[in-house]
């Protein structure tokens, strides 16, 4: 043995002589593997190498010599946790430079561990006001939670619009979210683009206008940017990334081991079933398997529940039995999760997706979590093995990006030195990825000709000023300086917002009955609906008239269950993954839509008193009370927060009532309160527990 371990430390010295570091690390980590599974202890010499190839982390003091052990305890930082941690050489790299004042766009592996140097940044510079910006909402909730027991002691940690500052803020939103606080906050000291890659039309057409625009007008009141993505191979010039030094580090943590099984499957369906099956029943370890398509989520769930034994867990039984009670016994996950597997994708409930991403923690929980790419762009999480069922995102073939950014889970720091990929279908040629932002003309409305200038060329410039000039003429000179400058409009597009002015400049009447949608009479929505959902034809991933009945039915989501709510969808074949779908387009899509259409309407239709305020704001709640649909995000499932209102613990009709004082009052009454005095069920326990171990400050509630 320990001649196997000298020959392999000295390849890793001869490819650092060769200066081939990266190659170097790479057979570094197989090596501590190879200590991990034998239970070797490291060597003085191994520490030595683990300290030439800067992954000063997994140096052992115990058996280093002393400089191993000075630079273990010279990197030690403090990150907000209990004790200092030893960040690797990049990661004090980049803290240094920020920490210098400088703005970075980094390109960095998945593993690389970049929130270690944002919460050090945030300990040791202490700045006044932080913003990042993410791609969901499912990893606002992530980071929400990760900074929220390390900072809500000093800071106030805010995740939705209309909050009262206090003197220190973090925000963590979506580009969508961060809009809004553009007039609220006179300045941040540092802006934090997480996925910055999505402000390219490239990998995310639809919501890429809304990103660009929030680095411009929000990166004109930060002090300080910090830009991040992986798999960037270069930059180029554009005026949103301007006088930033761009960093591109190849510093993997962990060491993919690929297993191009595909090149023995061919098409043959049959034999990629059964290699999916040989795979996840050879080891009792956790796997994320990438499905492509939001069908082969249903195809690789029917295999699970076809092939597979339930694991007689009694935590998974719990959930199986809840998901049954609460959404839908017909569903496949109902069965799935009994038999160790989860799904993932951008469409369930917020709640839902933090709940299985935490049982995939668990060692007696999921071993499995079937994903679209919402499991690289919603959660942080990663796995022993990561296996690659199609070569597809959505209706697209997959990039070599998306690709190596989905391989890239694969493998954790300190759990797993390897990560095992498998690939079961032809992966996309690889290709060096050129980041390109061009300037997209939708958004120009939406900007200032003065404050923005930096940015803009002379013809944006101009047009610009035309637009402004024909929205002025529509609503006069005064009202549109006032919308411009207070951000009100829900859309980047503001040719579409000019096209919906001048549509009611011109056809007032085909607006009439607007002020239905506050009636409590569902029968006289219906005019008003279709006229708003038909100026963004099939927007709604459903049929007009279905998608129509659905916001109807859903006017009862507070006073019914979703099985009862689905019941009443049975004539328009809504099943529960429909209603998730749907559900989303109207507190997302549909609510931004009409409050844009409620804003232009107020000031062109004035004679009308038309206001359908109250309306939107049912519909950007899904027709919950707001803090209830708040709580989701927090991992707090609408079954629950109703459990607590009937209970007279909460008063969730309280208007008065913000979702930071309610994180208060929870703290205030406790876990343990709750749990005597509402009708919970043992899983209802089981994510009580979950949400309030995210509302912690260092393991210590908030008093």
């Amino acid at each position: 043995m320990e001649d196997i371990v000298f020959e392999r430390c000295q390849i890793v010295n001869n490819l650092l002589i060769a200066e081939k570091e990266n190659e170097a690390r790479q057979e570094l980590i197989r090596l501590l593997d190879f200590h991990e599974s034998n239970k070797i202890e490291y060597t003085p010499l191994l520490n030595h190498l683990i300290r030439e190839t800067g992954l000063f982390p997994y140096l052992e003091p115990k058996t280093s010599n002393w400089e191993e052990r000075f630079v273990f305890d010279v990197f030690k930082v403090d990150v907000g946790e209990e004790k200092p941690l030893t960040l690797h050489r990049e990661q004090s790299l980049l803290l240094k430079k920020l920490l210098d004042g400088k703005n970075i766009a980094v390109s960095a592996p998945t593993s690389f561990g970049k929130s270690f140097v944002i919460d050090a940044f945030i300990k040791i510079k202490k700045p006044k006001n932080v913003l990042i910006i993410v791609p969901t909402i499912a990893l606002t909730d992530e980071t929400r939670r990760r900074l929220y027991k390390k900072f809500a002691s000093e800071y106030k940690i805010i995740t939705t619009t209309e909050v009262e500052l206090a003197e220190k803020n973090i925000f963590i939103f979506p580009q969508e979210r961060a809009i809004n606080y553009l007039n609220k906050v006179e300045s941040f000291d540092i802006m934090i683009i997480d996925e910055f890659y999505k402000a390219s039309k490239n990998f995310d057409k639809e919501r890429s206008p809304s990103l660009i625009k929030a680095i411009i007008q929000l990166g004109n009141k930060s002090k300080q940017r910090y830009f991040l993505a992986p798999n960037i191979s270069s930059l180029e010039e554009n005026p949103f990334t301007r006088e930033m030094e761009f960093i591109k580090l190849d510093f993997n943590t962990v060491f993919l081991e690929v297993n191009e099984i595909y090149l023995e499957i061919g098409k043959n369906e049959e034999l990629k079933t059964e290699k999916l099956i040989g795979i996840l029943k050879a080891q009792d370890t956790k796997s994320l398997i990438y499905a492509g398509t939001y069908s082969n989520i249903d195809v690789l769930s029917n295999i699970i529940n076809i092939r597979f034994e339930e694991k007689n867990s009694v935590l998974l039984n719990n959930f199986s039995n809840w998901l049954s009670k609460n959404y839908s016994y017909n569903w496949s996950l109902t069965n799935s999760v009994k038999r160790g597997t989860g799904i993932h994708n951008g469409r369930l409930h917020r709640s839902l997706s933090q709940i299985q991403v935490k049982l995939f923690e668990e060692e007696d929980g999921l071993n499995n979590i079937i994903s679209t790419s919402s499991i690289i762009e919603g959660v942080n999480t990663s796995a022993e093995n990561v296996i690659l069922w199609m070569n597809k995102n959505g209706r697209s073939g997959l990039n070599d990006f998306t690709y190596r950014n989905i391989i890239g889970r694969g493998g954790r720091m300190f759990r797993h030195f390897i990560g095992k990929i498998y690939i079961l279908d032809k992966p996309p040629a690889s290709e060096q990825t050129k980041l390109d932002l061009p300037f997209p003309e939708e958004i120009l409305g939406g900007l200032d000709s003065e404050n923005d200038i930096g940015v803009l060329t002379k013809e944006q410039v101009a047009k610009i000023q035309y637009y402004q000039e024909e929205m002025s003429n529509i609503l006069g000179v005064d009202i549109y300086k006032k919308l411009k400058n207070e951000g009100v409009f829900q859309s980047s597009d503001s040719e579409f917002i000019k096209d919906i002015a001048v549509d009611m400049a011109n056809n007032p009447s085909e607006w009439n009955g607007l002020s239905y949608l506050n009636s409590s009479n569902r029968d006289k929505w219906d005019k008003s609906i279709y006229r708003i959902i038909n100026l963004k034809p099939g927007y709604w991933e459903t049929k007009s008239s279905t998608f129509v009945a659905f916001i109807k039915v859903l006017r009862d989501n507070w006073f019914k269950s979703i099985p009862e709510l689905l019941k009443s969808l049975e004539p328009h074949n809504v099943g529960i993954d429909d209603f998730f779908k749907l559900e989303r387009n109207v507190s997302f899509k549909f609510s931004s839509l009409v409050k844009d259409v409620n804003t232009l309407q107020k000031e062109i239709l004035k004679s009308k008193n038309y206001d359908i305020s109250p309306f939107v704001t049912y519909v950007s709640h899904a027709f919950l009370p707001s803090v209830v649909f708040q709580l989701e995000e927090y991992g707090l499932p609408r079954i629950i927060s109703k459990k607590i209102h009937a209970a007279k613990i909460i008063n969730f009709y309280d208007r008065e009532l913000t979702i930071h004082r309610t994180i208060e009052i929870f703290n205030e009454i406790g876990v343990e309160v709750i749990k005597e005095k509402v009708n919970l069920d043992e899983f209802d326990k089981y994510i009580l527990d979950y949400f309030y171990d995210g509302i912690k400050i260092n393991n210590n509630l908030i008093v």
